[in-house]
């Protein structure tokens, strides 16, 4: 199943569920067969287990009277969960980390291998698809991430790899938008990319349940994985090519590791990390690197104020989004504080 966030025309955040690329408001045409859905995709997990088996009924029902049902014409396609509970992001791509440490003359970690990480990022920052509002600063050096997510649908502490794919409630598309003269400003002192990453973090176009991957599913003894295509496009140039299948660690390990003395919450989002080639960050770096020992010189490149830049992941969708300066132009970069030696 695909479930989507919508706003309808009444200006209001509605869940709609997608059939054959037509969306039905999911509450309004549960009323219609006797079967009550939430209308809000967080309501939705609460009881996950019990409103998906509502929700195929629901189906049953649409595709036996989708003649006489009307889809929604949303005014806009929001982020599929708007207001997470909290905001994981992983690094499971190990082409992604060694490149990176690579191009910056680095060795690869060793503890890479050993266990999955993850930082918090800002769960209210999260957008869906459309216009990315920036202030100035982000745009010096602003970057995509092609990434993949997992929406936790139930609650768990403590979860063993084993058993947390049954967690997972579904699947999406994550862009995490990077400010990087930010990030790396403030990564000398050793606290992440606190700044640099927290303004915007898009999601979407819709969740998927894993039951429509099956055919995709690749099982290890670690969790799921699955062979998806992932590709990135600035301006409708191809820039990225990846496979979610390269994920070195499962979204069951991240969730072991994530859940260790500590609750999931249904909602919650963990997000893959970047996969390889999926960032200017690593591509400028390579390239530079490769100009170099030819003897050449590279500019790099970026997003600039306008630009697109859109996310497909086969069975996932595409998620689009447009770079937008605000008219704030506040700069914090110009307002650092000099110490007089």
């Amino acid at each position: 199943m695909k479930f989507q966030t919508f706003l309808s025309k009444e200006n209001k955040p509605r869940l709609g569920i997608l059939v054959k690329n037509s969306l039905y408001d999911i509450h309004n045409t549960s009323r219609l067969c006797g079967i009550f859905i939430p209308d809000n995709i967080q309501e939705f997990l609460q009881e996950s287990d019990t409103n998906l088996e509502k929700a195929k009924r629901l189906l049953e029902f649409i595709d036996n009277n989708h003649s006489s049902l009307t889809p929604v014409q949303p005014l806009q396609i929001l982020s599929p969960i708007p207001n997470p509970p909290s905001v994981r992001d992983g690094y499971a791509f190990r082409q992604h980390v060694a490149a990176a440490r690579r191009n910056r003359g680095l060795d690869m970690l060793p503890e890479f291998d050993e266990y999955p990480i993850f930082y918090f990022t800002n769960h209210h920052s999260i957008i869906g698809e459309g216009d990315v509002l920036v202030e100035l600063d982000h745009l010096a050096q602003c970057d995509f991430e092609l990434e993949w997510a997992a929406v936790i649908g139930k609650q768990g502490k403590n979860i063993d790899s084993k058993d947390a794919d049954s967690y997972i409630f579904g699947f999406t598309i994550m862009n995490d938008f990077s400010a990087r003269t930010l990030q790396m400003e403030e990564m000398k002192l050793n606290l992440g990319p606190a700044k640099g990453k927290d303004f915007a973090t898009s999601l979407g176009p819709f969740i998927i349940t894993p039951d429509e991957l099956i055919d995709y599913k690749i099982t290890t003894e670690f969790g799921n994985n699955y062979n998806l295509p992932m590709t990135a496009k600035h301006n409708g140039v191809l820039i990225s090519d990846g496979n979610t299948k390269d994920m070195n660690w499962t979204f069951a390990e991240i969730i072991e590791r994530a859940s260790y003395g500590v609750t999931l919450y249904p909602g919650d989002v963990i997000g893959s990390g970047t996969v390889g080639t999926g960032c200017y960050l690593e591509l400028n770096g390579t390239r530079a690197r490769e100009a170099k020992e030819q003897g050449e010189i590279y500019s790099p490149v970026w997003l600039q104020n306008g630009d697109e830049i859109e996310l497909e992941i086969e069975m996932l969708g595409k998620l689009t989004n447009k770079i937008k300066l605000s008219e704030n132009n506040i700069s914090i970069l110009s307002k650092k504080k000099h110490l007089e030696m």
